[in-house]
């Protein structure tokens, strides 16, 4: 695309989530810059609501630069949010999973997603820091089976379990 291209919100986040798979969008001012590249002239905000929508989370490379990352929305064991797990420990109605530092984000948006669409039912929500997300039950005792469907994702993934 080039020449200040007219485009639909569909075919400029289908772009979006390119760019991202490609690597190295850094920031939402940085996304702009890269559509205006392409001939798509955007505004900081529409760039922030198209990552929204396409669910994307910033998170440290292996380098630990920021980097914009798309997780498949087909569930949580088939992104590399599953890799992230390095160890789970329950406690009452909570999960408390630990990730590499920048995992949090990515891995809690994942869970979500998977308590939203039904196939991780026990969960209702989660909260991410940087390298620690608290998933919480639904029942007040339901952590420990909580912990062990959350490590049922992870089985492939190397790390420390509790």
């Amino acid at each position: 695309m080039n020449a200040k291209t007219q485009v639909s919100s569909s075919q400029r986040r289908t772009l979006v989530a390119k760019l991202i798979r490609q690597g190295g969008v850094e920031s939402q001012t940085h996304l702009v810059k890269l559509l205006a590249r392409e001939g798509i002239k955007v505004t900081q905000a529409t760039a922030s609501r198209d990552l929204e929508d396409l669910a994307a989370t910033r998170v440290r490379d292996a380098s630990g630069e920021f980097q914009y990352v798309i997780a498949d929305e087909t569930g949580l064991k088939s992104t590399n949010a599953a890799s992230l797990i390095m160890s789970v420990t329950a406690s009452g109605n909570l999960a408390v999973v630990r990730t590499p530092p920048g995992g949090a984000q990515l891995l809690a948006s994942a869970i979500d997603r998977n308590s939203l669409n039904g196939a991780l039912k026990s969960a209702i929500g989660t909260i991410a820091g940087d390298d620690t997300v608290l998933v919480v039950s639904k029942t007040a005792n339901g952590g420990a089976e909580l912990a062990k469907t959350i490590l049922s994702y992870a089985s492939g993934s190397k790390g420390k379990r509790k």
